[in-house]
């Protein structure tokens, strides 16, 4: 049999295919960017015919510059942004409107009334979620409201909700299949976290239910078939998992208390709580870290929705750099970077504020302030994001003795060493730093025996590089609190 397998990486600005060896190695790599829609304040679209084509093509070169044909990849693994809402036709497999990206903000205000209706304490109940417009639910009812005939052609039976997990499953499939994992249904705030099942009440009260929903499955389990005109040839689609959930079993967190923290478009920490559905009462979420063999392990998360993407504003918005490789020799010269704060806040702030309608802002500005001052502030807001999230995991019982990193921003060894200084702890990077799209393979390799089980895959994880703290406490309580001062000064809500 053969050993090599093709996870595809579905990004929020890109999307990526890899093919890995049964070693965890990568042998090839495709990556197309594709457009990042705004119709208004707030708003954050894709075009899912584009996701689509973009998936499909990094696929088909990432096999030719292998030199590799269907009958050498074992299995397909896919991961993906999550909670991103798309519906569809399914007699044609057409999108009724754009992807709504989960990033996107335009239901804070029905968020808000179901809120005000009592509905919070529920939802947290059966979801582990709190109510806001990140994730899906709210996100699927927006479109029956808003986009003429989506609600009849519902009532009819003709539209099917997923997010873009199943949507690249049904197009890889022909149609065949309609599925999700876990880990994806648990970001939706229509899926029940401790039954396993999709939650009826909460459909009903969001009137959503004339949609089809996907079959939820473990996330090692049998998707499908890629259709053989895609490949030149039938390939199982074994793997699943949302793409911070990916980064956890790529990252080989498999024992209760291990952390890691992905640094991509947003920045996302995930603490595996084993089979305990640990309830946060300092808003961060409670989720499915993965299901295997119909067993649940649950995580608690923070989720910070600007991170790399608030380079990519300095980049394409300022454009005070031509490309992020450029960060790194920036922020080393700049000479203000402790008295400038950037608040990222471009989409609202995600945990533990969970403020829909917070804006961005720079503070501390002076004539002296560079262009290094502003990249290195930019870098630094995601490392004082990741100590909001630290201290709230750490008030709801987490213990912090080290950190498992990874993501494109983590490749800048600035940046991991002042995480390190501020949280206080060791901060480990491993060799492997594509985590999601491993873990993508793993999960599929898992299902067709490439991997018999997951002690093989924590036998592959290697540590990179360590990074230890530096900074005296009393710098690190200095800058953060400057940091909480910003924060407060754009925050609309207590």
């Amino acid at each position: 049999m053969t050993n090599y397998i093709l996870a595809i990486d579905q990004g929020t600005t890109s999307s990526r295919a890899i093919v890995f060896d049964a070693k965890g190695k990568r042998i090839g790599q495709a990556q197309q960017e594709f457009n990042q829609i705004f119709p208004h304040d707030g708003w954050v679209e894709h075009d899912p015919e584009e996701i689509w084509q973009s998936s499909l093509n990094v696929c088909r070169t990432v096999l030719k510059d292998t030199g590799l044909t269907a009958q050498d990849i074992a299995a397909i693994g896919i991961t993906n942004q999550r909670e991103t809402t798309v519906l569809w036709d399914k007699n044609t497999g057409k999108p009724v409107y754009n992807a709504i990206v989960w990033q996107d903000r335009r239901t804070s205000q029905y968020c808000q009334t179901l809120t005000d209706q009592g509905w919070q304490d529920k939802v947290q109940a059966k979801t582990g979620l709190l109510i806001d417009p990140y994730f899906s639910a709210t996100k699927i009812k927006w479109i029956l409201d808003n986009v003429e005939g989506v609600k009849a052609k519902a009532e009819a039976g003709d539209i099917v909700f997923g997010t873009i997990d199943s949507f690249l499953l049904w197009h890889l499939t022909s149609g065949k299949s309609h599925k999700t994992d876990a880990t994806n249904a648990a970001r939706t705030m229509a899926f029940n976290i401790h039954s396993q099942e999709w939650d009826d009440e909460l459909i009903e009260v969001m009137g959503i239910g004339d949609v089809l929903f996907p079959e939820v499955m473990d996330c090692s389990a049998d998707f499908g078939m890629s259709s053989s005109d895609l490949f030149g040839g039938e390939i199982p689609i074994t793997g699943m998992a949302g793409d911070q959930q990916a980064a956890l079993i790529g990252q080989a967190c498999f024992e209760k208390g291990m952390v890691k923290s992905t640094y991509g478009t947003g920045c996302f920490m995930i603490l595996n709580t084993g089979e305990e559905a640990l309830k946060s009462e300092h808003k961060m979420l409670t989720t499915v870290g993965y299901r295997l063999d119909g067993k649940v392990t649950y995580a608690l998360e923070g989720s910070i929705f600007i991170a790399g993407a608030a380079i990519q504003w300095l980049r394409d918005g300022l454009k005070l750099f031509n490309d992020a490789k450029e960060t790194k020799t920036l922020a080393e010269q700049a000479r203000n970077q402790d008295s400038v704060y950037l608040v990222p806040a471009f989409t609202g702030l995600g945990a533990p504020y969970w403020d829909p309608d917070a804006r961005g802002a720079m503070l501390g500005l002076t004539r002296d302030t560079s262009v290094a001052d502003i990249v290195s502030a930019g870098l630094r807001s995601v490392c004082y994001q990741t100590k909001d999230l630290v201290n709230a995991m750490e008030k709801d019982g987490a213990v912090f003795n080290s950190l498992r990193v990874d993501g494109g921003m983590v490749v800048n060894d600035l940046v991991v060493q002042f995480l390190a200084d501020i949280l206080g702890v060791k901060v480990e990077r491993p060799k492997v730093t594509e985590t999601t799209a491993l873990g993508a393979a793993f999960l599929a390799g898992l299902k067709v025996g490439v991997y018999s089980s997951l002690e093989e895959i924590t036998s592959l994880w290697w540590s990179d590089k360590a990074f230890e703290c530096e900074m005296p406490e009393s710098q690190q309580d200095a800058l953060y609190h400057g940091w909480l001062d910003a924060v407060n000064r754009v925050k609309t809500k207590d």
